[in-house]
């Protein structure tokens, strides 16, 4: 239990400026009082329906856009006496500090016009 994470599941509105290495703080349900650190450790290079064993098949003429997921993969960065109070299967939510990576979508935007 060296090295434990959460997968977070991000709308995929969400992910466009999530990048590895970026600090997370992560709420505990079961603990609610205690804010656990953590760091964007990786992105799932696609969606969790395009992993999945049986992935829907959306080409029955339903046109309704549906927000896909992007698992992100979440390090935890906490003592072990923190770390022997987490189980698998508890809900958390994960709020990632995305300012250092504000302006590049900008310049990305600005370059491609």
């Amino acid at each position: 239990m060296s090295a434990i994470y959460v997968t977070a599941n991000f709308k995929e509105t969400q992910v466009g400026l999530i990048r590895a290495g970026q600090s997370v703080r992560l709420e505990v349900d079961a603990l609610p009082d205690l804010e656990i650190a953590g760091r964007v450790d990786s992105i799932s290079p696609g969606t969790g329906a395009e992993f999945s064993i049986l992935p829907p098949e959306n080409a029955t003429g339903n046109f309704t856009k549906i927000v896909q997921r992007i698992p992100v993969r979440i390090a935890i960065d906490a003592p072990p006496e923190v770390r022997r109070l987490l189980v698998p299967g508890m809900s958390v939510v994960a709020t990632v500090d995305t300012r250092n990576a504000a302006g590049e979508l900008e310049e990305i935007s600005s370059r491609t016009q």
